[in-house]
């Protein structure tokens, strides 16, 4: 499997990275690729381990570690490393549906149990993956696939993220007759607003829509099903899958909420994506502002790069727990998800900016402050102390008395995660929602309470990674095919 000694010769290289002083002026994509012979060399360095935990896919300690598409790693880097292009495409493709979204946004979960990652770095799987597409796409290798026959069998996706694409995409090359209703302007769900285009670019999504539409996949855009076309929608086709998100933002429940300037980050990164691909100016904008982003996760990430781009005055993300360590503790072993500090892009671009980590942890908001015209000028902070419950023996984060702060802040973004989907959706077609607001669905299945009317991807499972909404699109898919036809014979 690949060059059996390649991990011994070759050190782990990733695609180089521009400057972030060079970057942070425009919304562009920052990692140029390697060239074919150093790609080559990555893939080189997959070893004959025996036991792939980067394809296993497993739930380790509370987290999960592998790739949840079980994608044939092994495979296509020895294909890749042998310059098989072509057949290393094949075999990505056997499992991933769009490798040019995970390629560029999946924190590589496969990478973190990669066993050459035991003693050594990993193997650069992700970038690996997305040379692949990439090659593929530019020499005519992703041609349109129009399956040969149809079954007649009329499928409605509601919503156009990665799970209701990766759905609509399997169920049209079984032969089905697939139609995506999107609320927004553009296909792509998160893909298109949810995720800044310097770390995925609009076009690529753009060029996968076009080819699901080459091969019979219609999308009807600004379309926001309420309860009478969800009527009309159940009554017109054969099978329903709800594929809408998670997209309640968590609030803060703090005084002076309404104050002008307070922003939920989702919103602030569509408008800042529509206002892009429109050529106009963002109505919200961070340009000479001292910015405040709650959340220290991947969006709280996306919204301190944007800001940046858009010529902050300052940034500063808040966190409310603790500073992860540097290395892997002993009670955090190889192959489990690594908890250890994620400096990333937004992050390094404010520390070669403004000279400091954008983060201040164990800290959160207790109050903002408004003008007259109310609007926003501060915010009142408190930081916070890990405190064992005696009863319940759980970790609860509590203020520590005589920490406040007060801060400079002209816009906030909350950046706090989902509650859930938004329920008018599932209220449409009578599903059943549980308690954490996502769609309820029969254990080990994608089917709801209401008949022929299935569920996947965040909505169903509540806010997560790309690569898991794809893997739901994906079992979803098959599941419907099944119901549909009687038996499911996935493509």
């Amino acid at each position: 499997m690949g060059k059996a000694t390649g991990f011994i010769e070759y050190q782990r290289a990733a695609n180089p990275s521009i400057a972030p002083e060079e970057r942070i002026n425009n919304f562009c994509e920052f990692h140029p690729p390697l060239d074919e012979s150093a790609r080559r060399e990555q893939a080189a360095r997959c070893m004959d381990c025996g036991v792939p935990f980067c394809q296993s896919g497993m739930n380790l300690a509370g987290m999960f570690t592998g790739c949840p598409l079980n994608n044939v790693i092994p495979e296509w880097n020895d294909m890749l490393y042998r310059g098989n292009w072509s057949q290393a495409l094949s075999r990505l493709l056997k499992r991933s549906s769009f490798p040019e979204f995970t390629g560029r946004v999946c924190p590589a979960l496969c990478e973190a149990a990669c066993t050459c990652g035991l003693n050594d770095q990993p193997v650069t799987v992700r970038e690996n993956e997305l040379a692949i597409i990439e090659h593929a796409f530019a020499n005519g290798l992703m041609t349109p696939r129009i399956p040969e026959t149809r079954t007649g069998r009329r499928v409605a996706v509601i919503g156009s993220g990665p799970s209701g694409l990766a759905l609509a995409d399997r169920l049209n090359r079984r032969g089905h007759i697939v139609t995506v209703y999107e609320k927004n302007d553009r296909p792509g769900g998160l893909l298109m607003y949810g995720i800044p285009n310097m770390k995925l670019d609009k076009s690529v999504v753009d060029r996968r829509i076009k080819l699901m539409t080459e091969e019979g996949v219609t999308f009807k855009t600004g379309v926001d099903v309420g309860a009478n076309m969800a009527n009309s929608i159940i009554g017109d086709y054969d099978a329903v899958a709800l594929c809408c998100g998670a997209g309640n933002p968590r609030d803060l429940n703090v005084k002076n909420r309404d104050a002008k300037g307070c922003y939920f980050a989702v919103d602030f990164l569509t408008e800042n994506t529509k206002s892009l691909l429109e050529g106009r100016n963002p109505r919200v904008s961070a340009k000479g502002k001292s910015v405040v982003i709650v959340g220290g996760g991947d969006t709280g990430n996306d919204c301190v790069g944007t800001c940046i781009r858009q010529g902050c005055k300052s940034v500063i993300q808040l966190e409310m727990m603790p500073c992860p360590p540097l290395e892997r503790t002993d009670g955090n072993p190889w192959p489990q998800w690594p908890r250890i500090l994620k400096t990333d892009y937004g992050q390094q671009e404010a520390i070669a900016l403004y000279g400091s980590d954008p983060r201040i942890y164990q800290t959160t908001v207790t109050e903002l402050v408004k003008s007259d015209k109310k609007e926003l000028s501060a915010i009142k902070t408190v930081k916070l102390e890990k405190v064992i419950d005696e009863k319940s023996g759980r970790a609860n984060m509590m203020p520590v008395e005589g920490s406040e702060e007060t801060l400079e802040c002209q816009l906030l973004l909350i950046a706090a995660g989902f509650l859930g989907c938004q329920d008018y959706a599932a209220k449409a077609f009578g599903v059943k929602l549980n308690g954490r607001q996502t769609v309820e669905t029969r254990p080990g299945s994608y089917a709801t309470n209401v008949e022929k009317v299935f569920s996947a991807g965040d909505m169903r499972r509540g806010q997560s990674l790309v690569v898991w909404a794809i893997n739901e699109g994906r079992q979803a898919a098959s599941e419907i095919d099944g119901y549909l036809m009687g038996y499911s014979n996935p493509v």
